[in-house]
């Protein structure tokens, strides 16, 4: 993990998103305790606010939970709920804009197919 964030993105969404990536990697599994928001601010010599924005929502989303005077932990269910949530921001960011861009070449679905085996058939070299 990079200590360097992308400009294009709040700090604290990107926070965010590098603990929910810990989580779907199995990096941080599910009972296990999170980094505290003070390990995080030194990690990334960041602002303490801009952590603890990213990690209260992960609190929110029901992602992480707070045990008073112990720490952060990953909530049960939490890799399940963010798999889901990312597999529906997939269509929306991905496969819609796929589908259109392939209607308008007259790309088919079976074309398409191919063309995603193809992909994935170079990654695997």
């Amino acid at each position: 993990m990079s200590n360097v964030f992308d400009t294009n993105k709040p700090i604290f969404m990107q926070v965010r998103e590098r603990i929910e990536d810990q989580i779907v990697n199995d990096q941080l599994k599910e009972g296990d305790q999170a980094p505290s928001t003070n390990q995080l601010v030194h990690f990334y010599k960041i602002n303490h606010a801009t952590v603890s924005k990213g990690v209260n929502q992960l609190v929110e989303d029901g992602i992480i939970y707070k045990k008073r005077g112990v720490g952060m932990f990953v909530a049960m269910g939490a890799k399940d709920k963010l798999i889901q949530k990312r597999k529906e921001a997939f269509v929306d960011d991905y496969v819609v804009q796929l589908v259109q861009e392939a209607d308008k070449l007259a790309i088919t679905e079976n074309e398409v197919f191919d063309l995603i085996k193809k992909v994935k058939g170079r990654d695997k070299r």
